[in-house]
């Protein structure tokens, strides 16, 4: 079967809730009730109205003594009036009734007990007016009063209202029933021996989690293999006592992709196949009465159909209107090339930076976009939308992006755009650690495009190894080329060695840079503008071989850790990187080169608030010796100032 379909998002939903509205399946679903303390979330399918009045008699705001208003008229300083206790005043607690004959409460401190004949009174100093510290009957909720409505999100401050006006259960919509049945015959358990081909099944975890956020009850149901009479078994069992089915992979064209057929089979399928990127495969049907949905197998693709297609469902069976995330304008820091006809759903991180006019703005940074990538998700501070027939976004264009974390994390981001670096991953965990309040935000766009970031105020800071040809000085001709206008501050960083990656026991005898021409070499590179692209040129030029010879060298990954997982993969024979890489996946080394991998920090934000624990990190003890242990780093020159440029 291929793609039935390939249309607009909101047309794949409209079709969609039409046919279930047809079947009866779109309706709200049933109530119940439940103990008022363990509502909290859930959503109300009546009105609450309020049983009795809070408070339900006239109560004392303040301890002190009941009075009759009129009786304290004339109380001054100079003339202090006396009331006695018994007939003209009484002792009372806060909360206390107030007796029928009082209509005031004066606070004790503003009242002298004294004890005369022939009885005790107090002396008070001031008139007080009627009601005074009295809280009067329905004050806070009148009976009758309407206290929560009907489709509202129960807070916990409605569960105090609710309770105090009287009732000790409320009816509340029941949570949805989700089956979530992971399919693939490449499927295995999570913490399982792994072997190639295997992956790791965390999809059920990552929707089951999603759905719980959203009021349901998710069902992970045991994962099959790719057979079709067993995954069709299964979703009618799973029909029987669920309200929605949703099975994850399989819903492409392939050969072992399943469901629309099952789908088909039981029921009617609306929609195979969405215009969106990631997450086109989505099947769309229902099945004995009741929807079922085919999700991705790619975790993104899960993530994203799952939010934008089972969401609003589950809002609508709960009396909620579909509710957008919250949104920011921001800048895009790059050139993105988006697919005509297709909206995309681009990951990116998010920081507030000044430009050099002290103009402030959200920059966004986009994250990697495959499909597959679970990082970009982790990594994301929001989404931004890429309508379908926009062709994509040009650096500095403006970009809607609905935010993943609140908005005041924004501004406690420091955005590092720049070379890649393993002790940056390690430099933004003890950010976190030593201050929860800052976020470090990196985006692997290389050395030279972190300096043009620089430029145009997209970053706080950029790690660059360049690597000068003429002078064999690292960044400092770069800075007065591209930063002219910024007065920069040059921090020591690490020293690395650079070498060649290669599989355990160095199979193929490699030696050095020469024997990249081999024929039977594949090479994996890093991409243009890249320090380590700049010093594999440079060397490749002294030693006089020519690029074109090699093969894979306009393949290119974005991190050392990328290129190490080349290697590990056996997509490539080698590739240049550094030591730490090459150990983090337990790899062979051969070191060839030894360079500077400094930071570089605009003046103003290397003086800033913002940078200071930061800066406080790079030069402690602790951080010199946690990246030393890494293998492949010199720390003798880290947090020290190399060049102040102006």
């Amino acid at each position: 079967m291929t793609y039935l379909h390939d249309i607009p998002l909101d047309e794949a939903i409209a079709a969609w809730h039409g046919a279930l509205l047809e079947i009866g399946a779109l309706r709200r679903l049933s109530s119940e009730s439940l103990p008022v303390a363990e509502a909290n979330g859930r959503i109300t399918a009546a009105p609450v109205w309020a049983r009795i009045s809070v408070p339900h008699y006239h109560a004392a705001a303040m301890d002190g003594y009941a009075v009759r208003a009129t009786e304290t008229v004339g109380a001054t300083l100079t003339r202090p009036l006396r009331l006695e206790l018994g007939t003209q005043a009484a002792y009372v607690d806060t909360g206390d009734p107030i007796p029928a004959q009082f209509d005031a409460v004066i606070p004790i401190e503003e009242a002298q007990r004294l004890e005369t004949e022939p009885g005790p009174v107090i002396e008070i100093l001031a008139a007080v007016t009627p009601w005074n510290h009295v809280r009067t009957m329905g004050e806070d909720i009148v009976a009758t009063e309407l206290v929560v409505p009907a489709n509202h999100r129960l807070r916990p401050q409605d569960l105090g209202a609710i309770a105090g006006s009287g009732h000790s259960e409320v009816q509340v919509y029941r949570r949805p029933r989700i089956a979530i049945l992971p399919t693939g015959t490449e499927l295995v358990a999570p913490g399982s021996d792994l072997k190639p081909g295997d992956i790791i099944e965390f999809n059920s975890i990552i929707l089951s989690a999603m759905a719980q956020d959203w009021n349901a009850c998710a069902n992970r149901l045991p994962m099959l293999a790719d057979d079709y009479e067993a995954i069709k078994k299964t979703v009618i069992a799973a029909l029987e006592d669920h309200d929605l089915v949703v099975v994850n992979a399989g819903s492409s064209a392939g050969s072992e992709d399943y469901t629309a057929r099952i789908i088909a089979e039981l029921g009617e399928v609306q929609v195979h196949g969405i215009a969106i990127r990631p997450g086109h495969p989505v099947v769309l049907g229902h099945a004995r009465g009741k929807p079922v949905v085919g999700i991705p197998g790619y975790p993104v693709s899960a993530m994203i159909t799952f939010e934008l297609l089972v969401k609003p469902l589950l809002q609508q069976w709960m009396g909620q209107e579909p509710q957008a995330w919250p949104t920011v304008q921001a800048t895009i820091t790059r050139k993105v090339l988006s697919p005509m006809g297709q909206d995309e759903y681009m990951r990116v991180t998010l920081g507030r930076v000044e430009n050099a006019a002290g103009d402030a703005r959200i920059v966004a940074t986009p994250l990697s976009r495959g499909a597959g990538v679970i990082m970009s998700m982790v990594r994301a501070d929001g989404i931004a939308h890429i309508p379908r027939f926009s062709e994509g976004l040009n650096a500095g264009d403006p970009v809607t992006v609905e935010l993943l974390r609140p908005p005041g994390v924004i501004d406690q981001t420091i955005v590092h755009l720049g070379s890649h670096d393993l002790t940056l991953d390690l430099l933004a965990d003890q950010l976190r650690r030593l201050h929860p309040n800052r976020s470090f935000s990196s985006g692997n766009v290389g050395s030279l495009s972190g300096l043009l970031a620089l430029r145009r105020g997209e970053a706080h800071l950029a790690g660059s190894h360049l690597l000068d040809a003429e002078t064999g000085e690292y960044n400092l001709s770069y800075i007065r080329r591209y930063l002219s206008d910024e007065p920069v501050v040059v921090l020591g960083f690490v020293g690395r060695t650079q070498g060649l990656i290669t599989p355990p026991g160095n199979p193929k005898a490699l030696a050095g840079l020469a024997d990249l021409v081999r024929s039977d070499i594949v090479y994996v590179n890093r991409q243009r503008g890249a320090g380590t692209r700049v010093l594999l040129d440079y060397h490749l030029q002294n030693l006089g071989i020519d690029p074109a010879g090699i093969q894979g060298y306009d393949r290119v990954e974005f991190t050392h850790l990328a290129v190490a997982a080349a290697v590990a993969s056996g997509a490539a024979d080698c590739g240049l990187g550094i030591l730490a890489a090459a150990r983090a996946l337990h790899l062979d080394f051969i070191p060839l080169f030894e360079e500077q991998y400094q930071l570089i920090i605009p003046r103003r934000f290397y003086e800033s608030d913002l940078l200071a624990p930061l800066l406080e990190i790079i030069r402690s003890e602790g951080f010199r010796q946690a990246v030393s242990a890494l293998g492949g780093y010199d720390v003798g020159h880290m947090g020290e100032i190399l060049a102040s440029i102006d």
